[in-house]
């Protein structure tokens, strides 16, 4: 049988570590420029990249870093200082600059990864998997899984009606307040990072 349970914790916790709604902004201000076609294909890219990340790790996850020598708070501290150079040009408007974006597919960094298959992410998608000792478990959190990224991709997919509402000027808006909101998640990812390492040492 389909372990409800299960799957509901893990979509909740994937939902609130993903945030469809809160990379909404900040898809649209690292696509903007692009035709609705380019935008529409980078969701999906975007979401595949993400799915294929989790995935790997779902299976593989301890094995990667323990081959890697590599902690999970080093994960989340690296994670989050790539998260604020991105957040920083968004910022600085720098993004606006086609030479620096328009060749550069940012479906794969940083939409991709980290910003849905991030740290915090990978870490919950590893100890669900770890935590299912049965087929009926596995099978939940690997449901809980694409249903999160059928989300994603929704989310995304449809927020480019947004475009033709606030225009060129809501869209530097738009990136603006991504900006801000991608340092603090990057910071809070460091900070969670480092407060890690120091409670284990």
């Amino acid at each position: 049988m389909f372990d409800v349970a299960v799957f509901g914790s893990l979509f909740l916790t994937l939902f609130v570590i993903m945030d469809p709604p809160g990379i909404t902004p900040i898809f649209l201000a690292l696509t903007a420029g692009r035709p609705a076609k380019v935008q529409k294909r980078m969701a999906f890219q975007a979401v595949c990249v993400a799915f294929g990340v989790i995935a790997v790790f779902g299976v593989l996850g301890h094995q990667i870093l323990d081959y890697l020598h590599v902690s999970v708070p080093a994960l989340m501290i690296a994670g989050g200082l790539l998260l604020l150079l991105i957040a920083l040009d968004l910022l600085t408007g720098k993004t606006d600059e086609p030479q620096q974006t328009k060749d550069v597919n940012v479906a794969l960094v940083p939409l991709g990864m980290p910003l849905l298959a991030g740290p915090g992410a990978i870490v919950s998608v590893i100890l669900a998997v770890q935590k299912a000792h049965s087929v009926t478990t596995q099978l939940s959190v690997w449901t809980a899984i694409i249903a999160i990224h059928v989300v994603l991709w929704l989310v995304m997919r449809y927020s480019l009606v947004i475009i033709r509402i606030i225009k060129d000027g809501g869209v530097v808006l738009v990136t603006r307040l991504a900006g801000m909101m991608l340092s603090a998640i990057a910071v809070q990812q460091i900070i969670n990072g480092v407060t890690q390492v120091i409670q284990n040492s």
